[in-house]
């Protein structure tokens, strides 16, 4: 059966029903800026939270966007967007009850699965991985082999699972062949040659060194001055940020509609910044992230990289991808077994997909090619 928004027909919208609805406008506890009120044809407006994996930047954008241009409020839904950060697991604050929805990783989510959490990925937004590992075009690291004997930073806290699965591939066991070094969010323990490699994503850290100025020629570093180890070229190209909630909590009534509900105004959030990506950088920058603008239009640039074109629309989960990040996590010795099929469901977000089209929003990008960013010193 198609899940449907929670609406009355328009003949029903009486009075006293517009007036249930007059306090909505405001509502929302978080400190963005207010989202338009929900559609007067709404019968009810359920409040949910999603938590993210990090804090405000355009790795984002399309759940800002989604708030911020009413596609939730279209839903029938007051949604609250939670800022992740070095103290926030998005997975385990789902877990515990305290949002509805989560931003997470495979690997991650399925690790805490393995531990008890009742995570479920309900999504996958980002289709493609962003994973890369870092060094010295001098460094002689061509190759994950070429790691092993070597200083290497990783951020932990998950981040370093498909890292670590990717080493015990090549025969490299991090806890005794590599010295593991604590590393900042940032690439000063490269830039400074405290570690001979480091993580990074495509998205972020990478332009963190793009927009950094070598004091040997005054200009800024270019990708010619860096070896580059890209895990998805490699082969271990793990599933990045997706939707996860609560197995639990979907059985309940009707979340399993609320769900639906919340992803057809994320994707719609997303299809918007594919559309107008200068919009949705303004959109973040607006929200106060501290990075700047440069910086967040290369983000938004890459960011959708990973999400279009869609091979089966956004949010879909593709199953040989799912299987093939379990098995890397296996091999690697993160996860001890498959998660098994409950780990994630695809009907949600293909009725979420059945709602979109019925609006008439191109739901694969079939035709998006990325921009052109160029990078200032700072990303400012």
């Amino acid at each position: 059966m198609t899940l449907t928004p929670r609406r009355l027909a328009a003949a029903t919208a009486a009075a006293g029903l517009l007036l249930s609805l007059a306090g909505c406008a405001g509502m929302g506890g978080s400190s963005e800026a207010a989202a338009p009120s929900a559609d007067a044809d709404c019968a009810s407006v359920d409040k949910v939270t999603v938590v993210l994996q990090w804090v405000t930047q355009a790795q984002f954008a399309g759940y800002y966007a989604a708030k911020d241009k009413g596609y939730y409020a279209d839903q029938c839904l007051d949604v609250t967007i939670q800022e992740g950060g070095t103290n926030v697991v998005p997975q385990q604050v789902l877990a515990s009850g305290n949002a509805e929805f989560a931003v997470s990783h495979v690997i991650k989510s399925m690790a805490s699965r393995e531990k008890g959490a009742d995570v479920v990925n309900i999504a996958q937004t980002f289709e493609r991985g962003a994973y890369l590992q870092v060094s010295w075009a001098d460094s002689g690291i061509d190759s994950i082999a070429d790691l092993k004997g070597t200083k290497m930073g990783s951020w932990g806290g998950g981040n370093e699972l498909t890292l670590y699965a990717a080493l015990r591939s090549e025969g490299v066991e991090p806890t005794t062949d590599v010295t593991v070094l604590q590393q900042p969010f940032d690439m000063s323990m490269l830039l400074n040659r405290e570690a001979d490699s480091v993580q990074a994503k495509t998205y972020n850290e990478y332009a963190q060194l793009l927009e950094t100025v070598n004091p040997e020629t005054g200009e800024l570093y270019q990708p010619s001055d860096f070896s580059i180890l890209d895990f998805q070229k490699l082969g271990y190209g793990t599933l990045e940020d997706g939707v996860y909630a609560r197995g639990e909590w979907l059985a309940e009534g009707d979340n399993a509609d609320i769900a639906t509900r919340f992803l057809a105004g994320t994707d719609e959030g997303w299809a918007f910044c594919r559309d107008n990506a200068d919009a949705c950088v303004d959109l973040v920058v607006a929200q106060g992230s501290a990075l700047g603008r440069t910086h967040q239009a290369w983000m938004m640039n890459e960011i959708n990289k990973l999400i279009w074109p869609s091979t089966s629309g956004v949010g879909t989960l593709s199953e040989e991808d799912w299987k093939r990040t379990v098995q890397v996590g296996i091999d690697g010795g993160v996860l001890t077994k498959d998660p098994g099929s409950d780990a994630y469901r695809t009907d949600l977000n293909a009725a979420a997909l059945e709602l979109l089209e019925d609006k008439g929003v191109d739901v694969t990008g079939a035709d998006w090619t990325p921009a052109t960013v160029t990078l200032t010193e700072g990303g400012k």
